[in-house]
């Protein structure tokens, strides 16, 4: 699946067709260089969700928490981490296998730790400014 994002107004449509995509996956990883716009389309999904929280970026501590109508939702940057280790001390593991929805950032910091089944997430912008989601189930 493929989405062309031009501006913000596109991101409500561009979320609910992600999550339709995700039929019962809840790991998402996002994929895209700084300033892509993966924190920025989390939180329109978060949004679609029903989340009730302010969406940041959880780029200092590792992990965000959010509250919605379909139960919590973990939003994880893991830009800053040095080590699989540093994952491991912080529970990651028990957030992935929780049954909810758990949005990663940067994720090949922590390959070895992704579930067999997951939705995959790659964020380019092309010359004329225009964002293209990518994404596909695994």
């Amino acid at each position: 699946m493929e989405i062309r994002v031009r501006d913000l107004k596109d991101l409500p449509g561009a979320a609910k067709q992600l999550l339709e995509l995700s039929a019962g996956i809840k790991v998402f990883l996002f994929r895209g260089n700084m300033g892509a716009g993966k924190t920025t389309f989390i939180k329109a999904i978060c949004e679609e969700l029903g989340a009730s929280d302010s969406i940041s970026s959880p780029t200092y501590s590792l992990v965000n928490e959010y509250q919605s109508a379909n139960g919590n939702i973990f939003h994880f940057d893991f830009f800053r981490i040095r080590s699989v280790a540093e994952a491991y001390d912080m529970g990651f593991e028990e957030y992935l296998y929780s049954n909810t929805y758990c949005f990663i950032e940067w994720p090949e910091k922590i390959e070895e730790l992704w579930p067999a089944n997951y939705i995959e997430v790659t964020i380019e912008q092309d010359e004329e400014r225009v964002r293209k989601i990518k994404a596909r189930r695994i």
